[in-house]
């Protein structure tokens, strides 16, 4: 229903966006396509709210760029936590997929021309679907359960400076934090090989946030002539201390780019390359152990290239300042420190509106 109810009044937006002629000066190419944050900066006294409802949905297993499935990994993948009392020599529990919502809330202000401030908080849902083997061996199922945690997550905190602001190509630095607003110490009901059912810390996919003040740096440029826009950007998330819980996430590097079409002022289509490293993790939570490869600290790293396609509307005349962007991403490369979920898909839906 959340989904049906966000994607539903954001395509409503849609259709008053296209309803009033164009407009020459509120193209729909001024903005990256609506899955790239951090991609602009206003003028002083400018400022601008935003909505972003992503969905991402992972299926299946990868190992490295091989899909490999839940009967093997349960009989050739090694337990790191073996040895200790009750854990068997393999891993016993698979996770089958994944859907992992955001609501994004975003506020930008400009102070002057050159400095526009932005916040960004989120909130997630988070449902994991798993099989649990017998025993400590073999393929025989126990059976099924499903683990849900959602919440608000961390916070970007983030400065935009301007580096060079000319009508036709605008670049700007990023620097900013990420605080810990997100919970690290969510719980879960699972099903164990033992066929039993005990609440335990979930495991670090499945934590609403980081537990650390993370920097947050990068690049963004962006250009365009008369129908063709362009641009690329490049953000990095830097995990620089452990938590309160003795670890710190992998640090998060992104590049991206992207092309758009201007068909008209209110409406552009887009498409963009994106490429993802992030490391693992490094320390382990003490309260996150068992058979299952979302407990291993070594088995959370990836580089994932992926490809989206996308509109942009903008709001014309009396509704100048409103703008409606949707994209949607697949990977076309995946390589995970695994077995991981691979994901299948990703979309984004926002909406944005600015004031002098």
């Amino acid at each position: 229903m959340t989904r049906m109810f966000s994607g539903g009044a954001l395509l409503c937006a849609a259709s008053l966006l296209l309803s009033v002629p164009a407009a020459a000066d509120h193209r729909a190419d001024g903005h990256a396509p609506i899955g790239v944050m951090a991609d602009h900066f206003h003028a002083k006294g400018e400022w601008m709210f935003s909505y972003r409802f992503m969905s991402m949905s992972m299926q299946g297993n990868r190992q490295g760029s091989d899909s490999v499935d839940p009967d093997t990994i349960v009989t050739t993948e090694p337990n790191p936590f073996a040895g200790m009392p009750g854990q068997p020599p393999t891993l016993r529990i698979v996770p089958l997929e994944m859907t992992m919502d955001m609501h994004m809330l975003g506020f930008m202000f400009a102070p002057s021309d050159r400095l526009t401030l932005m916040i960004m908080a989120n909130y997630l849902d988070n449902s994991m679907d798993h099989v649990t083997y017998q025993g400590g061996m073999g393929t025989n199922v126990l059976g099924n359960f499903s683990t849900a945690t959602s919440g608000w997550g961390d916070t970007r905190i983030t400065a935009l400076y301007s580096l060079v602001d000319r009508p036709n190509f605008r670049l700007h630095g990023i620097l900013g934090v990420s605080a810990p607003t997100g919970s690290t110490s969510e719980t879960a009901e699972v099903l164990t090989p033992m066929n039993m059912r005990p609440t335990i810390r979930t495991p670090y996919p499945m934590q609403l946030g980081s537990g650390s003040w993370d920097p947050v740096v990068g690049v963004s440029m962006a250009s365009r002539t008369s129908q063709l826009g362009w641009g690329a950007q490049w953000n990095s998330v830097l995990r620089v201390a452990d938590n309160d819980d003795d670890y710190r996430l992998g640090d998060q590097h992104e590049l991206t780019a992207w092309a758009s079409w201007l068909f008209s002022d209110p409406a552009s289509i887009s498409l963009r390359l994106r490429h993802t490293d992030r490391g693992n993790v490094s320390g382990r939570d003490p309260l996150i152990m068992g058979p299952v490869q979302t407990a291993d600290p070594n088995r959370l790293g990836f580089e994932r290239t992926s490809v989206g396609v996308g509109v942009n509307l903008a709001g014309q005349n009396d509704l100048a300042g409103w703008r409606l962007g949707i994209e949607w991403e697949t990977p076309i490369r995946e390589k995970l420190d695994g077995p991981q979920l691979e994901v299948d898909s990703m979309l984004t839906i926002g909406l944005q509106r600015s004031f002098d």
